[in-house]
């Protein structure tokens, strides 16, 4: 089974990367599950799953990887909430005190994530997110940022490779 990772960065299956990573085969299904597991989780807390699909497509035009912008897209017209798809889009703000919030934090964590502070937790709090919502938005932001960074590691190794 061909993983999003491996579908998305283009590695041809049977090629000597594709063969490559059906020995990695576990970390590229955990890969699988944590990606279902950020995104559409049975609780999403207070980030639905439109607002954590219009993040992660926000995080992904960033890195200006448009296949990743696209899938992510696809799950925010699938979850039809208008009103945060804004916050898809780099400096899109929905009104929302806390989305907004939210939003910057996720560029901070995407653009430059080693300029993060306890100020910036402490402003989430300051707009109303909670805890548990710092979290969630933390696991998603990571996730989303490894995913890019291994399919652009894919798409390297692909080239190194000919393909």
């Amino acid at each position: 089974m061909t993983t999003l990772i491996e579908k998305l960065a283009g590695v041809p299956p049977g090629s000597g990367l594709g063969e490559a990573l059906k020995i990695r085969a576990e970390v590229m299904r955990l890969s699988e599950a944590a990606h279902d597991a950020v995104l559409v989780p049975r609780d999403p807390g207070g980030l639905s799953h439109a607002l954590r699909a219009a993040l992660a497509a926000r995080m992904c035009r960033h890195v200006g990887n448009d296949a990743l912008v696209a899938h992510y897209e696809g799950y925010l017209a699938h979850a039809g909430d208008a009103d945060v798809a804004v916050l898809a889009q780099p400096g899109g703000v929905s009104g929302d005190p806390r989305q907004d919030a939210m939003a910057v934090h996720a560029d901070m964590l995407t653009r430059a994530p080693r300029q993060a502070t306890r100020n910036d937790i402490e402003a989430l709090k300051a707009a109303g997110v909670s805890e548990p919502d710092i979290v969630r938005l933390s696991e998603l932001a990571a996730f989303v940022n490894y995913q890019l960074r291994v399919i652009a590691g894919l798409e390297l190794l692909k080239e190194v490779e000919g393909q």
